[in-house]
C-alpha cells in the first residue's frame, strides 16, 4: 500500500512525464493497429468476394488469354455429361453517374447456377430468372448497392467499359442473408451470360467454368475425364489453389506495411524505458530509503513493472481508439494500392476483429513490460547505500557502455550475417534487421563520451565557458542522455531509411521509364484497371494512327494475361524494333547475343520479378499454355522491369501470332519524323479517333508523368508511415528531454545559487538539447543508411524480386539533422522556461 501510494504520489507531481508515456505507447500502438486493420480488412473482403463468387465450386476450367470458347461448356455437359457445371462471364464496369466506383459484371446462367451460388437467380426464381433469360440488358443489384446509387427496378443505369457505354436495366434486387455475405456482393452487377458478353465484348466466350467434383477417386477419375474433353488452351485447376494464389500476390506488401510499421512501436518502447528509467532515478532516495526500513528487491520490482502495466495498458486502450480511427483512414491507400498494383478491391468497411486487437493490445503491454524491466531490475538489485548516492549510476553506467556497446556489435554482426544468407524469408529478414537496429542503439552510449570530447573544445570556442558545461554536463550524465539520444537515433535513422527506399525507388522507375519507353506517341484502350487484358483497337483506327502524317514508323502490341494454378502470368507480345531494343536492361548476358537469340527462334524474355518468383535463369524453359497445347519456351534474357511486381513474359509479334490465335491489338507505338511536336501531334491523333473508338493516346512524356502519378499513389501509405514514426520521435526526445531536465532540478539551482543567470540558464539547457539533438542526427545517419541499403537491396528484393539502384540523397540526410535538432530545441524549451523561473531556494528545498 505505502509503496503504491508513493508511487501515485511521485506522477501526480511529474504528470507530463505520465502523459507523455502513455501518448507515446498509444502512437506507437495506433500505428500498428491501424496498419493491421486496414490489412486484414482488405484481405479479409477479398476472402469474401472470392467465396462468394466461387460459391460452392470445387475446380473451375481456365482458357487461355481471351478465355474459353462457348463450345467447350457444351462438351462438358454434352459430351462429358458433367451436369454439375456453370459458365460464368465476368470483368469490370465503373458507372459515369458515381466516379471512382468500379463493379463487377458477373454474368451466370440461371439454368446451372442452383448448386453454385445461392444469391443468384435459379429456375424457381420466378421474375428475376424471366427476366434475365429474356430481356436483353437485364441485371440484378445488392439491395444496398441500389439504394446507395438511387436505383429502383424498371430504372436505366449506363456501366462504362473500356470507353463504351452500355445502358443496363435494373429488373431485381438481390437480398444477402447476413452482414459478410453483403459485404462480399456489394461491387457485382449479377446479369445473364449473354448480357455478359455483350457487355463486355466477349460474345462466343467465357471467363471460366465452375464446377463441383466430389473427393476421393470418383473426382479424379471425373477430372480427368474433363481434362481429356478440353481445347488445348484450358486447363483444370482447384478453385481454392486459385483464390490463394491470388491473395499471396498482395502479402509482401501486405507484411512490408506491418513491419514498418512497428518501427512506431519500437519508438514508443524507448519511451516506456525513458520514462520508467527517469522515474526510477527520481525516486532513488525513496527506494534507498524504503529498502533501509526492510523493504524487499522483489516488491521494488512489482512496484516498476506495475507501474509500466498500467502505462501501457492505458497507452494501448487509447491506442487502440487511435489505430481504429487510423485504420479507416489507411484503408483508402492500401485497397488503392492493391487495385492499382494486383486485382480491382473495393473495401468500405473496416473489419474490426477481435484477433488484431488482441494483437494490439499483446504488442503493446509487451512492449510496455520489456522496456521497464531494465530500470526495474537496475532498481531491485542495487544495494541500500548505493542507491543514495548519485555517482553510483554514472560509474556503473559508464562500466557497463562498453559492453552494451560490444553486445550491439555482435547484434549487428549477427543480423548482417543473416541478410547476407540467400533466401527469400521476409519475417527472417525483418528480424535481421531490428537486431542491426538494435544493436546500433546499444552502441550508442558507447560512442557518445567519444564525440563529446571531440566537440568539447569547438563548443567552447563558440559558447565559452556555458558551451563547454553543456558538452561535459551530457557527458557526466550519460545515464539520462545515453537512452534519450538512442530514442531519437532509432526514430530518425528510420525516417532516412524509408525516405531513402522511397527516392531510390522514385529515381529507378524514372530511369527505367527513361530508357524501356523509346516511342514517341502511345495508344491503347481504356481499362478500368492497370493490369493487362485491354480491348482490342479497331483494324481501320491502327491503319489510320499508323499512316498519320509525321509517323515513320508504328510497332503492335498485345497485353494479355493468361491464368494457372501458378497465378497470372502477364504476357506482352510486341513489335520491338532496334530503337526500342536499346531500352532492355538485361540481368546478365550479351544484349546483342540476347536480341539474335530472340529473334532467330521462339523464345521469350522474362522480367526479374517473374524470374525472381518463378526461380528462372538464363537458359531456363518457361511453359506456357497456349492455343496448340501447353509449349516450354527458353528464356533467353532476363531484363528489368517495374511495371508489375509478379513479373512479365515478352514474346516476339511474330511468335505470339504462331502460338496464339487472337488477332488484333491494344496498344501502339508510334514513332515520329524529327522535329515533330508529340504532344501536338497527340491531340491531332485524339481529334482522329474521336468518332472511331475510345482510346488513350500520351505522348512519351505525358505517359511518363502518368506512370510516376501511380508510383507516388502507390507509395502514398508509406509516406503517411514515415510521417507518423516521426511524430512518434518527437513524442519521444520531448518526454525524454523533459523528464531528463526536471531531474536536474537540484543541480540546476546549484547553479543559480552561484550566480548563474536565468537567461544563462535557459542559454545553458538550450545548448545540452541542442547537442542531444545534433549528436542523434549524426548518429542516426549511418543507421538510416544501413536501413536504406537492406530495404532496397534485401527487403524489397525478396518481397517483390526488384533490383533498384541507391540514390542517396542529401536532402534526406540534411532534412534527418534538422529533424533530430529541431525536435530536441523544441522539447528542450518548456524545461528551460521552468528552471529559469524557478527560484534555487525552492528546488533546493524540495529536494
Amino acid at each position: 500500500m505505502i509503496l503504491r501510494r508513493a508511487g501515485r504520489r511521485f506522477f501526480a507531481r511529474h504528470p507530463l512525464q505520465l502523459v507523455f508515456a502513455v501518448i507515446g505507447v498509444a502512437l506507437g500502438v495506433a500505428v500498428v493497429i491501424g496498419i493491421d486493420l486496414a490489412n486484414s480488412s482488405a484481405a479479409r473482403a477479398f476472402r469474401l468476394s472470392a467465396d462468394a463468387l466461387s460459391g460452392a465450386a470445387t475446380h473451375r476450367v481456365i482458357g487461355g488469354p481471351q478465355g474459353l470458347k462457348e463450345d467447350s461448356y457444351r462438351r462438358l455437359r454434352v459430351e462429358g455429361g458433367i451436369a454439375q457445371s456453370a459458365p460464368v462471364v465476368e470483368g469490370y464496369v465503373t458507372l459515369p453517374a458515381a466516379p471512382g466506383l468500379t463493379l463487377r459484371i458477373f454474368g451466370v446462367d440461371p439454368l446451372a447456377e442452383g448448386p453454385f451460388r445461392t444469391y443468384t437467380p435459379s429456375l424457381e426464381a420466378g421474375g428475376d430468372f424471366t427476366a434475365l433469360m429474356v430481356d436483353p440488358g437485364s441485371a440484378l443489384l445488392l439491395d444496398t448497392t441500389a439504394g446507395r446509387l438511387g436505383l429502383s427496378p424498371g430504372q436505366t443505369f449506363t456501366v462504362e467499359v473500356s470507353g463504351v457505354l452500355v445502358p443496363l436495366t435494373l429488373v431485381g434486387r438481390v437480398s444477402a442473408p447476413d452482414d459478410l455475405s453483403r459485404r462480399a456482393l456489394e461491387q457485382l452487377i449479377i446479369v445473364d451470360i449473354a448480357t455478359a458478353q455483350e457487355t463486355l465484348g466477349m460474345l462466343g466466350r467465357l471467363s471460366h467454368i465452375d464446377l463441383i467434383l466430389p473427393e476421393g477417386p470418383v473426382g479424379t477419375a471425373r477430372a480427368e475425364r474433363i481434362r481429356a474433353l478440353l481445347p488445348p488452351d484450358a486447363a483444370l485447376v482447384s478453385a481454392a489453389a486459385r483464390a490463394e494464389v491470388m491473395a499471396q500476390m498482395t502479402r509482401a506488401f501486405q507484411f512490408n506495411l506491418s513491419a514498418l510499421s512497428l518501427l512506431a512501436l519500437v519508438v514508443g518502447m524507448f519511451l516506456i524505458y525513458n520514462t520508467l528509467a527517469f522515474s526510477v532515478l527520481q525516486r532513488r532516495g525513496l527506494f534507498g530509503t524504503l529498502r533501509t526500513l526492510g523493504v524487499d528487491r522483489r516488491q521494488i520490482l512489482g512496484l516498476i513493472l506495475g507501474e509500466a502495466l498500467l502505462i501501457g495498458l492505458a497507452g494501448t486502450l487509447l491506442g487502440l481508439l487511435l489505430g481504429i480511427a487510423l485504420g479507416q483512414g489507411l484503408l483508402h491507400l492500401v485497397t488503392r494500392t492493391i487495385s492499382d498494383l494486383y486485382f480491382v478491391l473495393e473495401v468500405r468497411h473496416l473489419e474490426i476483429t477481435a484477433w488484431s486487437l488482441f494483437k494490439g493490445t499483446a504488442l503493446g503491454l509487451g512492449a510496455s513490460l520489456a522496456a521497464a524491466l531494465v530500470p526495474a531490475v537496475e532498481a531491485a538489485r542495487t544495494v541500500p547505500r548505493q542507491i543514495l548516492l548519485r555517482s553510483t549510476v554514472e560509474s556503473a553506467r559508464r562500466r557497463l557502455a562498453p559492453r552494451l556497446a560490444l553486445l550491439g556489435a555482435l547484434l549487428m554482426g549477427c543480423g548482417a550475417v543473416v541478410l547476407a544468407l540467400p533466401g527469400k524469408s521476409l519475417p527472417l529478414s525483418f528480424l535481421a534487421l531490428f537486431a542491426v537496429i538494435a544493436g546500433y542503439a546499444l552502441a550508442v552510449p558507447g560512442i557518445m563520451p567519444i564525440l563529446l570530447r571531440l566537440v568539447q573544445m569547438p563548443l567552447g570556442r563558440l559558447g565559452g565557458v556555458l558551451g563547454k558545461m553543456a558538452a561535459r554536463n551530457i557527458n557526466a550524465s550519460l545515464s539520462r542522455t545515453g537512452v534519450a539520444t538512442a530514442a531519437l537515433v532509432v526514430a530518425v535513422s528510420a525516417t532516412i531509411g524509408i525516405g531513402l527506399m522511397i527516392g531510390s525507388f522514385r529515381l529507378s522507375v524514372e530511369h527505367w521509364l527513361a530508357t524501356y519507353l523509346q516511342a514517341d506517341i502511345y495508344v491503347t484502350t481504356p481499362s478500368q484497371t492497370f493490369a493487362a487484358g485491354r480491348t482490342p483497337l479497331d483494324a481501320e483506327l491502327v491503319e489510320a494512327l499508323s499512316g498519320a502524317p509525321g509517323v515513320v514508323l508504328a510497332t503492335r502490341a498485345r497485353h494479355l494475361l493468361l491464368e494457372g494454378e501458378e497465378g497470372a502470368t502477364e504476357l506482352f507480345a510486341a513489335e520491338i524494333p532496334p530503337a526500342a531494343q536499346a531500352g532492355y536492361e538485361f540481368r546478365d548476358g550479351d544484349p546483342r547475343r540476347i536480341w539474335q537469340e530472340f529473334a532467330a527462334a521462339p523464345a521469350v524474355l522474362v522480367s526479374e520479378p517473374l524470374a525472381f518468383h518463378r526461380d528462372l535463369r538464363r537458359g531456363d524453359t518457361l511453359r506456357l499454355r497456349t492455343d496448340r497445347g501447353p509449349v516450354d519456351f527458353p528464356v533467353v534474357g532476363i531484363y528489368r522491369d517495374y511495371g508489375s511486381d509478379q513479373g512479365r513474359v515478352t514474346l516476339a509479334w511474330d511468335t505470339f501470332n504462331q502460338y496464339w490465335d487472337l488477332g488484333g491489338v491494344d496498344a501502339l507505338g508510334l514513332y515520329l519524323a524529327p522535329g515533330r511536336d508529340a504532344d501536338a501531334l497527340a491531340e491531332d491523333l485524339r481529334e482522329l479517333a474521336a468518332a472511331r473508338q475510345a482510346v488513350v493516346i500520351y505522348s512519351n512524356r505525358s505517359l511518363r508523368e502518368a506512370s510516376m502519378a501511380t508510383f507516388d499513389r502507390t507509395f502514398a501509405i508509406t509516406a503517411v508511415l514515415r510521417l507518423l514514426v516521426i511524430v512518434v520521435a518527437f513524442v519521444g526526445i520531448l518526454n525524454a528531454l523533459m523528464a531528463m531536465q526536471i531531474e536536474r532540478s537540484r543541480e540546476m539551482a546549484v547553479l543559480r545559487a552561484n550566480g548563474l543567470t536565468p537567461r544563462q540558464l535557459r542559454r545553458l539547457i538550450t545548448a545540452e538539447t541542442g547537442l542531444i539533438g545534433l549528436l542523434a542526427g549524426l548518429l542516426s545517419l549511418p543507421l538510416g543508411l544501413v536501413q536504406a541499403l537492406v530495404l532496397i537491396h534485401v527487403i524489397n528484393r525478396r518481397s517483390f524480386g526488384w533490383t533498384m539502384q541507391t540514390f542517396i540523397a542529401p536532402e534526406i540526410f540534411l532534412q534527418a539533422l534538422l529533424l533530430a535538432l529541431v525536435a530536441a530545441l523544441l522539447a528542450g524549451l518548456y524545461p528551460a522556461w521552468r528552471m529559469a523561473r524557478t527560484s534555487p531556494a525552492l528546488a533546493l528545498r524540495e529536494e
